[in-house]
């Protein structure tokens, strides 16, 4: 198996004992309401179940002092009043007789985790765990955390697996300023928190949460915030954050493990977050990080207080975990402009310390925004007219989201090829669907009339295979497929064609190599053709850029995120068409992971042909990360040479007015 999901009952023993709302929604059911949706929807069993034991307290130490320790310890023997009287003397928690033994066997669901995936039993995976932690402090409790799962979980990982370079992802929509205190000053964790803040206004009120707080001593630059100033951010805001802040950041530094602090308070309907994404997004963000680390990426349950919010949000990151497509991402793929101002903050105060961003050019720090950080949010209660508003849109959007789950449900088959060399499949991965079947040798020759090179014997057997793939992955049959073939030009012609024709509304195609767009391919919106390998950085319209093939680790890594990603989220298509033809000139490492990125904004449907010429071996490797495996790493990164940097902001500035997820500042 290749995930894991790490859970025990004994989580869901301690509860409020007395009336506190701003405690009661952190209660047991947001357990057994996630774990009930990963059994309706058939994703615990694929998994491999694991029960937690307990943190030893000398774990618990390589975070926490003995003293904090021993007083959790002793809450055990006490009664309701001196639970509440101690709870009393801590921000936003409260203590049941049960919590020292729950918040140890969290901690050892994380440890569990970390474990099983670092010796390879595993390849990822997600620990159901409450109470959360990445609010807990060396010395202290606070909202609702009482040990620091994922920060125990690193410092274990590290002391027990000898790991140099950690990567934190905190998603939970407030601030996890527990982690940020324990790692400011360490350079081998990379801490990215975002959060809802409001310019101070919202919980915990930190002034260090904002987007200038970069960590201290050696550890400046590995502590990246990124506050949001506004309720209501969606997935394209979510979306732009990685895009344009985490992934350069975390390409640079090249983690070994990807611990996420998976807080679901940032989700669509949550009264704490107050926020707009769906939980498909989060499935989204978990395929992007699972292409660092070799795929080693360990997810920890945080906060998440909206019931069908926080379960369904859970399936979309399992799905993506176990290698299952995601749904495309819903909703306009426009960042609010208050984004914008923040990535741009962030963008400002972290270029100092990475080369990433400062290669893909920097705007100056936005001016603070026009709120006061005087005053303090209030609290949405249930029972309000805010929160049933809230509530009733977010019961709206995600039955429509389970409507659209049981329209279109996953393909049978998750990947396919179709291979011109009968041999060549024998290095495939066993689940891969290596098809034999062709389409009917009249509508075979029929597409053939439109170029004389598809007319040869081999190039006329390709063409039938490629064919039924494409028709199998645009009938959901087949989720993504791989085919090598002769005359990759005319093959891609062909494919778009009958694409368009069949069920696509709109095909990207990513071509790299010698292939031109066909002459007479309108240009209609319904194609947008990006062509890396072109002569020279041209948007020769909002439908056809051309750029020249990136050179270095740097300059690929800025093509894809910054232009590629943003063009193939914004555009939405229906199926994408990604091309290796003739001298393409892209690493294997590089064209997987390209492959690997493109599955998202189409949902999985990723048809990718390859020149016959290269190796079976990178039809294969294509194969294992269309099915969900991790590419190969890239190796060291490398600076772009300026005239990549160069090409890079001049098509950015081109499009940007009609592709709104290129921008990373708000417009002045």
């Amino acid at each position: 198996m290749r995930t894991a999901l790490v859970y025990h009952e004994d989580m869901t023993a301690a509860r409020l004992l007395w009336e506190d709302p701003e405690c009661e929604i952190e209660r047991p059911e947001r357990l057994t309401a996630a774990l009930r949706r990963l059994q309706q929807g058939g994703l615990e069993q694929r998994c491999l179940q694991l029960a937690p034991r307990e943190a030893s307290e000398a774990e618990l130490g390589l975070v926490h002092s003995p003293e904090y320790v021993s007083l959790l310890r002793g809450t055990q023997a006490l009664d309701t009043q001196e639970l509440r009287a101690l709870s009393g003397q801590y921000d936003a928690v409260y203590f049941h007789p049960s919590t020292f033994h729950c918040a140890r066997l969290a901690v050892g669901a994380a440890l569990q985790l970390v474990d099983v995936v670092l010796m390879g039993a595993v390849h990822n995976g997600l620990a159901l765990v409450r109470p959360p932690g990445h609010h807990s402090q060396r010395t202290a409790a606070n909202g609702f955390c009482v040990f620091n799962n994922v920060a125990i979980a690193a410092r274990h990982a590290q002391q027990k697996h000898g790991l140099q370079r950690i990567l934190i992802v905190d998603w939970d929509v407030h601030h996890g300023q527990g982690i940020q205190y324990i790692f400011e000053d360490d350079p081998s964790v990379l801490y990215f928190s975002w959060h809802r803040y409001e310019h101070g206004r919202f919980w915990p009120y930190l002034r260090e949460s904002d987007a200038d707080a970069v960590g201290q001593g050696k550890g400046r630059g590995f502590t990246v915030n990124l506050p949001w100033n506004q309720v209501g951010m969606g997935n394209a805001d979510y979306l732009a954050a990685f895009l344009h802040v985490l992934l350069p950041v975390a390409f640079e530094f090249d983690p070994e493990l990807v611990l996420v602090s998976a807080g679901f308070d940032s989700a669509i309907g949550d009264p704490e977050g107050q926020m707009q994404a769906t939980p498909e997004c989060f499935g989204h963000l978990t395929q992007l990080l699972q292409v660092l680390a070799g795929g080693r990426v360990c997810a920890v349950l945080e906060g998440g207080y909206h019931l069908e919010s926080l379960s369904q949000s859970v399936c979309m990151v399992v799905r993506a975990l176990l290698g299952d497509p995601v749904p495309p991402l819903s909703g306009p793929m426009e960042p609010h402009r208050s984004a914008l101002e923040s990535i741009q903050s962030v963008r400002a105060a972290q270029a100092p310390h990475w080369t990433s961003l400062r290669q893909q050019g920097s705007a100056p720090t936005p001016r603070p925004g026009t709120c006061s950080a005087d005053g303090r949010t209030s609290l949405v209660l249930p029972g309000g007219p805010t929160f049933k508003a809230a509530e009733a849109q977010a019961s709206a959007v995600l039955s429509s989201l389970l409507g659209q789950l049981h329209l279109h449900p996953t393909p049978p088959v998750r990947t396919a090829v179709a291979l011109t060399a009968p041999d060549a499949a024998l290095g495939l991965p066993p689940a891969v669907l290596h098809q034999e079947g062709s389409v009917p040798q009249e509508e075979t020759r029929a597409w053939a009339r439109l170029h004389e090179a598809l007319a040869q014997d081999t190039a006329f057997t390709a063409l039938g295979k490629v064919l039924h793939l494409l028709k199998g992955i645009l009938d959901g049959q087949v989720s993504s497929g791989v085919a090598t073939t002769p005359a990759a030009a005319a093959m891609l012609d062909v494919a778009l064609r009958c694409s368009l024709s069949h069920r696509a509304q709109r095909v990207l195609c990513v071509a790299v190599g010698q292939l031109d767009r066909p002459p007479d391919l309108a240009n209609d919106g319904r194609t947008l053709w990006l062509d890396i390998r072109g002569k020279e950085a041209a948007a020769l319209s909002p439908f056809h850029v051309s750029m020249p093939l990136p050179g270095t680790t740097g300059a690929f890594l800025s093509c894809v995120l910054a232009l590629v990603l943003p063009l193939a989220y914004g555009f939405r298509p229906d199926l994408v068409l990604m091309v290796l033809g003739p001298a393409q000139g892209l690493q294997e490492p590089y064209a997987a992971l390209l492959a690997a990125l493109l599955r998202g904004p189409a949902g999985g449907r990723v048809l990718v042909l390859v020149e016959q010429e290269p190796t079976f071996q990178l039809a294969g490797i294509l194969a294992r990360v269309l099915h969900g495996d991790a590419p190969p790493s890239l190796g060291p990164f490398s600076t772009a040479p300026p005239e990549d940097t160069q090409a890079l902001l001049y098509l950015r500035g081109q499009l940007e007015a009609q592709w709104k997820m290129l921008q990373v500042a708000a417009p002045s």
